[in-house]
């Protein structure tokens, strides 16, 4: 078996027995019992850049490198975060581009590769993590790497008149085009990279892959799925303040609505508390009664758009909660900083209601999170925005349109009236498809298809070569 060389904006603490962030939640478990290197920025920045340190984690090496101060501003917080983001994201009013954000961009790839290449064994099969590194195939076969390369985006993928709307559209996917395998969340985000090749490059699609000069391509769908299981058996513990928590609502009669989500334009938060207002002014009988947690921890702060949606977040809720608080009760609980897996779990499985709605994501794994921690004899109704990668699989939640608020309202109140037999015929067919598409299905299957040999050749010269096979 081959060894697996993951690549990614980030490592992963691997000490750590759970991990956060849907990137690192998906691999940690897998990367420690298969064994491999997982490589790239290590979260320190320095005012000059630095080479990589690599040490050894169980079955794991961790090669990790700082960035410096003007890598981190315009290759991070700018090209990747800027533009491809809100580009991605369907946010084209919110796209920043300056010529200096792709330069650092494309010289932060090249470091990567000209780094990651001494570490690298001729059967290696090499996985590229998400929207920060598309060029770094490209670099690796200048480097002369024909290691088998995948990439798997996160995120979802625009469509072609979207894309087209950046300046180096067409560079961006011949950049995809050097990987032998792009593996995308929907069938939808799937489609549109492929209109963009038939329309905007001419290419045709033969035997399952795009053929680009000398090189193939395969892109596929591969969606991401959690740890079913693991996470079940968290919800059913509850640290003591979550169960005091949890005892003092119960004892009041009171339900809870929950929604969790980095603080991000993308993840439809002012709307979401729109419709908890409309909620309460349509159906006075919920005030005492339904309270809304919003967990919502920072993110890129640095970034202009984040520190505009968080004042639009806290004055919102400041304005409900002054609204409709009693002296003994808070319509409107919001948390802006990390809450642990190990309080989270039960707090989705004590929500009578996830409210999960993004205004787009590319698979959201929250909403799978609060499938796997339900009780199943007595389990609560997950709300999900209809442009959620999740939706394409878990049809049987209550599908909104984010942008309504109105109708988001109508779900609530949908949702909390439901009876148990709903209730369980929804849960049921939510959790069999979140058994069935977890982690482990998702990295097996995606290894599964880059394994496989397709005719790729020229991926370098022959010189390149030798001196790749002779480092």
């Amino acid at each position: 078996m081959p060894r697996v060389v993951i690549v990614s904006n980030r490592v992963a603490d691997l000490r750590k027995k759970s991990q956060t962030g849907g990137l690192a939640v998906a691999l940690a478990d897998a990367m420690r019992e298969r064994g491999g290197i997982w490589f790239g920025w290590s979260g320190e920045t320095k005012e000059e850049a630095a080479p990589a340190v690599a040490e050894t984690i169980g079955r794991v090496a961790a090669v990790s490198l700082p960035l410096s101060r003007r890598e981190v501003e315009e290759y991070y917080l700018g090209y990747a975060n800027s533009v491809l983001w809100p580009l991605f994201h369907y946010r084209l009013d919110l796209v920043d581009h300056r010529p200096n954000f792709l330069d650092t961009y494309a010289a932060v790839n090249r470091r990567f590769a000209t780094e990651l290449v001494p570490y690298l064994e001729e059967d290696d099969l090499v996985w590229v993590q998400d929207y920060h590194l598309m060029p770094l195939a490209a670099r690796l076969r200048e480097l002369g790497c024909r290691n088998r390369i995948g990439f798997f985006l996160h995120i979802p993928f625009p469509p072609p008149d979207m894309l087209a709307a950046t300046s180096n559209h067409r560079e961006m996917v011949e950049w995809l085009l050097e990987f032998d395998l792009v593996g995308l969340q929907t069938s939808t985000d799937v489609g549109n990279l492929t209109r963009y090749l038939e329309e905007h490059m001419g290419l045709e699609e033969i035997g399952g892959a795009y053929r680009h000069g000398s090189r193939q391509v395969r892109v596929e769908r591969f969606p991401i799925g959690i740890d079913p299981v693991g996470f079940a058996a968290m919800a059913r513990e509850e640290p003591d303040d979550v169960a005091i928590d949890l005892m003092r609502r119960k004892l009041l009669g009171q339900r809870q609505i929950i929604g969790v989500d980095r603080l991000d334009y993308s993840k439809g938060l002012p709307e979401r508390l729109r419709a908890y207002g409309r909620l309460l002014v349509q159906h006075p009988e919920y005030e005492r009664v339904v309270s809304f947690l919003q967990i919502a921890p920072p993110t890129r702060e640095d970034v202009d758009a984040y520190a505009e949606i968080r004042l639009e977040l806290e004055a919102l809720a400041g304005s409900i909660n002054g609204r409709f608080a009693e002296f003994n009760w808070t319509p409107i609980r919001y948390i802006h900083r990390p809450v642990s897996r190990e309080k989270l779990a039960p707090l989705l499985r004590a929500s009578d209601v996830g409210f999960v709605t993004p205004l787009r994501d590319g698979m959201n794994l929250v909403a799978k999170e609060y499938v796997a921690a339900q009780d199943v004899e007595d389990p609560g109704v997950l709300v999900l925005s209809r442009f959620a990668g999740a939706a394409e699989e878990l049809d049987a939640a209550l599908l909104v349109n984010p942008y309504d608020v109105d109708e988001m309202s109508r779900r609530l109140h949908q949702a909390l009236e439901m009876p148990l037999a709903e209730r369980r015929r929804r849960h049921e067919e939510l959790l069999e498809k979140v058994m069935r598409q977890n982690a482990t299905a998702w990295l097996e299957s995606f290894l599964e298809v880059l394994e496989r040999p397709d005719g790729n050749q020229e991926a370098g010269t022959a010189d390149q070569v030798a001196a790749f096979r002779a480092k």
